[in-house]
């Protein structure tokens, strides 16, 4: 066989040598990294038995539950517990207050963004330090001790408020109990619960701008507030956008301990949200299938808010979550 035949067949059967299949190129790669992925297993786990294997109770928000027939047994109903809760006297203000205190909250959104950039203006190091420690604190408070120390700060008798109002000549003031006083406390409290800590994400994105931005806008003339503007702002803006996200994904679940632990029979008007409802009609009033109607279409809002608020995000930016 001449050199030019060998070629020949040699190229003929390269040409049909089989390529390797999608699941051996699988099979190789996980055995090459098997050791990240044990490390990650108990975390899929976790999320696969208990937050996963749990949802076929969901069904039971169709269904009249009956305990003694278990989900199984209890005959289906359809959509009747969410025509009742939609037309029931009480949908509009549980609405009504879930909503006020969410945008409410979410219209302070900025704020850890704003002591974010300015603890990075901060040049006096102890002081720096001296005040992250003061805005980090109330962070690891309770939620128990913190509707504590809300309840006697604002006490009309010996609540530290009210004292600073009586120096100053004016009357004791029962807060708790004046239903258009609760949004007020309950987001500005929670401000000064997490200001500091939500700020910490935002220090360590600015941790990563480079210093030659700043030193070169200088050369330029450029004054602090607009390299702030044009250099800070748009280096924090992926994850500014991405913690956006997060909280339109959990913007109907507001702190239910909290509201829970400060409200009483004169501020409900105004303190009633989806959670405390579903909790009274569920666990005191055994309203099983009724409550879980109500937090699935708690829980349907979130999850809609969570994939517009991504797909705005995604056709606006380069930033999503997915």
């Amino acid at each position: 066989m001449s050199n030019a035949e060998e070629a020949l067949d040699q190229a003929g059967r390269g040409s049909i040598r089989p390529t390797p299949s999608a699941a051996g190129t699988i099979l190789r790669n996980l055995g090459k990294t098997w050791q990240l992925y044990v490390l990650l297993l108990p975390a899929l786990l976790y999320f696969f038995i208990l937050h996963y294997i749990p949802l076929y109770g969901v069904q039971i928000a169709f269904k009249d539950y009956i305990a003694t027939k278990g989900i199984w047994g209890s005959p289906w109903i359809g959509l009747d517990h969410f025509e009742r809760f939609f037309s029931s006297y009480y949908f509009k203000d549980l609405i009504r207050n879930t909503l006020v205190l969410n945008v409410y909250g979410l219209l302070l959104f900025p704020l850890p963004i704003i002591l974010a950039l300015s603890f990075n203006e901060v040049k006096n190091a102890s002081f720096k330090k001296w005040a992250q420690t003061i805005t980090y604190a109330p962070h690891f408070i309770s939620t128990v001790v913190m509707a504590g120390m809300i309840i006697a700060f604002l006490d009309p008798e010996t609540g530290l408020i009210n004292s600073i109002i009586k120096v100053f000549g004016g009357n004791p003031t029962p807060f708790l109990i004046m239903p258009q006083w609760f949004k007020h406390i309950f987001v500005w409290s929670g401000q000064w619960q997490g200001l500091g800590w939500g700020a910490i994400i935002y220090l360590a994105a600015l941790a990563g701008v480079n210093p030659d931005q700043h030193d070169a806008a200088s050369v330029d003339g450029a004054s602090r507030l607009r390299r702030i503007w044009h250099i800070n702002i748009p280096a924090i803006m992926p994850t500014v956008i991405i913690l956006f996200i997060l909280t339109m994904g959990s913007f109907m679940s507001i702190g239910f301990e909290k509201v829970l632990l400060l409200q009483n029979p004169l501020n409900m008007s105004s303190s009633d949200v989806i959670q405390t409802f579903v909790y009274r009609s569920g666990l005191l009033q055994s309203q099983y299938s009724f409550s879980a109607a109500v937090g699935l279409f708690d829980s349907l809002i979130n999850v809609t808010l969570l994939v517009l608020a991504n797909q705005i995000a995604r056709r606006s930016t380069d930033n999503s979550l997915w």
